[in-house]
């Protein structure tokens, strides 16, 4: 992980108020249960106007003009995902709107995180965990038992 640029994009979406969710592994860290990871997942409110902030805010923090790319219309589209992978890096984005039929950036439930000296949004452990739980991926099952665990969750 790229840590300085996960900071900076971090920063970025707090400066320009975009209205996002953190989840994914990089939730899972925040939450205190270590696991690396290559990517930045995020939920983003499905408005125009949130995915132009988005759009400036990873651009005062990358300054890449392949942002220009990242669309409302692909974002509010049939398939609301883009994955963008920022010049000279392992790191990536992964920028959702939706997550198929599970889950829409209004089902989220959220909490704001103290992260270095940011405070950010992410989504709570039970639901990272209800996120988690019913996929095909091992590691995403084995990321809801260790949360389940660690918070007390019930199934």
């Amino acid at each position: 992980m790229e840590f300085d640029l996960l900071k900076r994009v971090l920063a970025a979406l707090e400066a320009r108020s975009v209205r996002y969710a953190i989840f994914g592994a990089v939730a899972l860290n925040l939450h205190g249960l270590a696991r690396s990871t290559e990517d930045l997942d995020l939920f983003v409110e499905p408005e125009a106007a949130n995915i132009d902030r988005l759009r400036l805010a990873l651009n005062d923090a990358i300054g890449d003009p392949e942002i220009a790319n990242i669309t409302a219309e692909d974002l509010l589209g049939a398939y609301p995902a883009i994955q963008y992978f920022p010049p000279g890096g392992e790191f990536h984005i992964d920028i959702l709107t939706r997550l198929g039929d599970a889950f829409a950036f209004s089902d989220l439930e959220t909490q704001r995180i103290a992260f270095e000296e940011l405070t950010v949004t992410t989504v709570t452990p039970r639901m990272l965990y209800r996120m988690k739980r019913g996929t095909v991926r091992h590691k995403d099952r084995a990321d809801a038992a260790a949360i389940r665990e660690r918070f007390g969750l019930d199934e």
